[in-house]
């Protein structure tokens, strides 16, 4: 399988569920709004010229929900999702759909009016406004999530959709202060080892190599430390 991917886009997610079910693939790695997602080679693929889209021998694919529920249809041994009959595949389907319904449309709002247009452009109005519907959907995440670890109860892809879009929400800056819940389920995200090598995938070669000399170093000094506290203190 070839993923088109760009760093801090909804291709995380696809990665991320490739990573969970150990399955071989390999990515072409792009920054957003690249010249070369606007090509008519690219538009083939993708004719709004966006990723994520999939590659999977003859087929092609895009959308990040749509490419979740092809893998694991075709490759997910249901794995991520709950028994259609159990009582938590209802919300499983809520929770997968609200990231595209309810969150990503206040937080295109807000990525467009901060980042995409010139500042004489922003609308000031629209700002206010999509940050106050965003903080209202993230809301009734937080109220899903008391006494939960992940959305259905067992991690899902749900997660995958809507904890991603948790995570970017509070990537893009929103206030977390009332949130305590989300930000527990954040950090718990967050340390799945799946999910930190689908955000690390636009790491060059170099940029790892330097990123895995630094934790080394970290380690050194850290053991050393602590060998320089024992022989002193004790």
């Amino acid at each position: 399988m070839l993923l088109h991917y760009a760093q801090n886009s909804r291709a995380v997610r696809v990665a991320w569920l490739l990573e969970e079910l150990n399955l071989p693939y390999t990515i072409k790695k792009y920054k957003l709004g690249d010249k070369e997602m606007r090509e008519e080679s690219y538009k083939k693929l993708n004719p709004l010229g966006r990723v994520p889209t999939l590659e999977d021998d003859e087929l092609i694919i895009s959308e990040s929900g749509a490419i979740i529920q092809y893998i694991i249809s075709k490759y997910g041994n249901n794995q991520f999702i709950p028994e259609i009959n159990s009582k938590e595949y209802p919300s499983y389907l809520q929770w997968f759909h609200y990231a595209e319904g309810m969150i990503m449309p206040q937080m295109n709002i807000i990525v467009v009016e901060t980042i995409f247009l010139p500042p004489e452009k922003r609308n000031e109005v629209n700002l206010a406004r999509a940050n106050k519907l965003l903080s209202k959907m993230l809301d009734v995440v937080e109220k899903n999530m008391e006494n939960k670890n992940y959305l259905t109860g067992e991690f899902s892809a749900a997660d995958m959709m809507t904890g991603h879009a948790v995570i970017m929400s509070k990537n893009l800056g929103i206030d977390f202060s009332n949130k305590p819940f989300l930000e527990t389920y954040i950090k718990r995200l967050l340390e799945r080892p799946a999910l930190k090598k689908a955000w690390s995938l636009w790491l060059s070669k170099k940029l790892k190599k330097l990123n895995f000399w630094c934790n080394e170093l970290i380690n050194f000094f850290t053991i050393k430390t602590h060998i320089i506290w024992q022989m002193t203190f004790q």
